[in-house]
């Protein structure tokens, strides 16, 4: 294995494939660097010299500014780089050429469908489970105990019985309670679950009677209610309720459906300087190959679009949809500057522990899952997604609440990538794939897939069709790490005031 990668041609530094100590020479792009300092796994290395102030370029793009001379092979991070980046941005549309000719070359010879449940409203489901959806976040805790109770006397064909605790629902205002109302109907009425118990309390904000016009019209034998205050025993009540959920759920089968009916979530967290170089470009290959099987693929964690979203407005489909990129982007800005926070912070303790030294650098990385196809769809928070191919999503950078906003717009399967690790998941099966072979190998209990063999085999392509189909047993009902481990999580994206 090579003890540097030189991402781009145009780049002035290299990325260090495995440590390297102060002294040693390395011949990077035909030429001798000698590092004149350590140079941790990950991180960054100067191929030249390099004057205060002057860009720093990786992936193609600049990554932010000298904040000091730096010399040739000197260790580039947060020390001698700072953000070039500014809240104020004037956008303007100069759509690129995009060729997919490639993909779709891959894509006819791979799977064109997959065993999935198909719902009666034209919808398809990868799990069937039951689950457990609270109006409020005062009965989360005998949601969680209903759903204990009832997968002790699980029905063949039942997959689990899943609870989903929040502690929303009642004293948010304006547009939060609409929020969390909006999200709640769409796990409501997520083809993934076979049946749900809505389970309210009685005096909420978001009570049952108002929660109603937001799910819409609902399959009577999939969707039943309980109010737990009009009920004497709410837990024998509502057991007997899952109870015919079940039934009516053991029912279903597995049919063959075609895989443009997939839609998958992309998310990144924990990043390190692997992962903009081995899982997030992985990720990308997949998502080409799906959308050029008529599958659509999601994108979203919008602040950790700035620095590259310039990137993605150029691969707009059309103008329309650049504006509302611009939109997406501008608003979460001024999310940021609202509640008085620095639109471009550096990226997170353990970001900068993997070797990722400013925004630029962190999202140059993310983006690098939206592969290479046109931009489809911009998706509002909570809005389910309609249009197939690469859709842009609204939601914020946190793993969960980025999570349960792409299993809200309709993913059936999140794909995760992580260069640090972790064990969370999603409502839907939440695949975790390591940027590097050491975190696969150390977390057999988190990680799903290995992105990090492609630096072992220089092996994207072939690793990214192991992906498709990796996803496509996944879709049959092949368990990820956090659902053999028994972990299903949602987070609600709070924006406003609680009273």
């Amino acid at each position: 294995m090579n003890t540097t990668l030189k991402i781009n041609d145009k780049d002035d530094v290299v990325v260090a494939l495995s440590e390297i100590k102060a002294g040693t020479v390395i011949n990077a792009g035909g030429d001798d660097v000698t590092a004149v300092s350590d140079i941790p796994a990950g991180h960054k290395m100067a191929l030249h010299d390099i004057e205060e102030g002057a860009q720093i370029i990786k992936y193609g793009y600049p990554i932010g500014t000298a904040k000091q001379a730096i010399k040739k092979g000197e260790h580039i991070h947060t020390h001698n780089l700072k953000t070039r980046l500014a809240e104020e941005f004037e956008y303007s549309y100069d759509p690129v050429n995009i060729d997919n000719s490639k993909a779709e070359k891959v894509a006819a010879g791979l799977k064109k469908t997959f065993k999935g449940y198909l719902r009666k409203d034209g919808r398809v489901g990868v799990r069937n489970e039951i689950w457990i959806i609270p109006t409020v976040g005062c009965v989360s805790n005998v949601a969680t105990k209903i759903a204990g109770l009832a997968n002790q006397k699980l029905l063949p064909g039942v997959d689990e019985v899943i609870a989903f605790p929040h502690p929303y629902g009642c004293s948010q205002m304006g547009d939060d309670q609409e929020h969390s109302r909006t999200i709640l109907a769409d796990l409501i009425n997520h083809p993934n679950a076979a049946g749900v118990l809505v389970l309210g309390l009685g005096c909420e904000n978001s009570s049952i009677d108002v929660l109603k016009p937001y799910i819409g019209e609902y399959d009577e034998e999939r969707v039943k209610f309980l109010v737990s205050q009009e009920s004497e025993d709410e837990i024998a009540d509502a057991l007997a309720l899952v109870k015919e959920l079940m039934e009516a759920a053991s029912k279903d089968v597995r049919e063959d459906i075609p895989v443009s009916k997939l839609i998958i979530g992309m998310k990144c967290g924990g990043s390190d300087g692997f992962s903009g170089i081995t899982a997030n470009p992985l990720v990308g290959r997949f998502s080409d190959l799906l959308v050029a099987n008529g599958g659509t693929t999601i994108l979203t964690e919008v602040p950790e679009m700035f620095g590259a979203e310039t990137i993605l407005m150029n691969r707009c489909a059309n103008e329309a949809l650049y504006d509302k990129t611009v939109c997406l982007i501008n608003d979460f800005k001024d999310y940021f500057k609202s509640n008085g926070q620095t639109v471009y912070e550096n990226p997170s303790p353990g970001n900068k522990k993997g070797g990722i030294s400013t925004l630029e650098d962190k999202s140059l990385g993310c983006t690098q899952k939206s592969g290479s196809t046109a931009v489809s769809g911009v998706l509002e928070n909570g809005e389910r997604v309609t249009t197939r191919g690469l859709n842009l999503l609204s939601a914020p950078g946190n793993d969960l609440v980025a999570s349960t906003a792409l299993a809200a717009s309709g993913a059936q399967i999140v794909l995760f990538t992580t260069g640090r690790g972790t064990p969370f998941a999603s409502p839907v099966p939440t695949m975790k794939i390591s940027s590097n072979s050491n975190l696969a190998a150390h977390k057999k209990n988190w990680i799903d897939f290995n992105a990090g063999e492609v630096l072992e085999k220089n092996n994207m392509d072939d690793l990214a069709i192991r992906l498709y189909d990796f996803v496509i047993e996944v879709a049959e009902g092949r368990q990820v790490a956090s659902e053999r481990a028994g972990f299903h999580d949602m987070a609600i994206f709070k924006q406003g005031v609680t009273l």
